[in-house]
């Protein structure tokens, strides 16, 4: 089957990384990184009842990445992973998804914290994190099982899926 799909920025992020190198890579890890969602203003009537959650998950899209590919080596490895079992950027649809803090909203403005993606990110859906369906106490983390004692906060981003 053959579906042609066509997604439009319901707005942009505003992070304090202009480029990708150094950035976090995930949002555990840009604890205190302040954002701001500019939100088009034909979507404010969308955010009603938003403001009583603590958290928003961001689905957005990597607007720097040239191409993709289906073998990458992570950030958080040296051996070359399958794509579909990364986090990596370099995706078929280059499509990212981070969970965030919800800071405050003002009209059209959305403040957040833990932002792990570059300035002017394209946001395309914005979800509210509920806990009970969104946590996976029993989940198995496959190559990255025995990645759990890395700080997070000290390992960035590169260009390499930039180039």
């Amino acid at each position: 089957m053959n579906v042609k799909i066509n997604y439009q920025p319901i707005g942009y992020i505003q992070t304090p990384f202009n480029t990708v190198s150094d950035m976090p890579i995930q949002p555990s890890g840009a604890e205190g990184a302040e954002g701001i969602i500019e939100l088009d203003p034909g979507f404010v009537p969308g955010l009603s009842d938003l403001d009583g959650f603590s958290h928003l998950i961001l689905i957005y899209h990597f607007h720097l990445v040239k191409g993709h590919k289906l073998c990458v080596v992570p950030f958080m490895d040296d051996k070359p992973h399958g794509i579909f079992a990364t986090r990596a950027p370099a995706r078929p649809n280059p499509i990212g998804i981070s969970t965030v803090k919800l800071k405050k909203m003002e009209n059209n403005l959305i403040y957040i914290e833990g932002v792990d993606m570059v300035n002017g990110t394209p946001l395309l859906d914005i979800k509210p994190y509920f806990a009970p369906y969104d946590n996976r106490p029993d989940s198995i983390s496959g190559w990255l099982k025995d990645k759990s004692d890395i700080d997070i906060a000290k390992v960035k981003s590169d260009n390499r899926f930039c180039q």
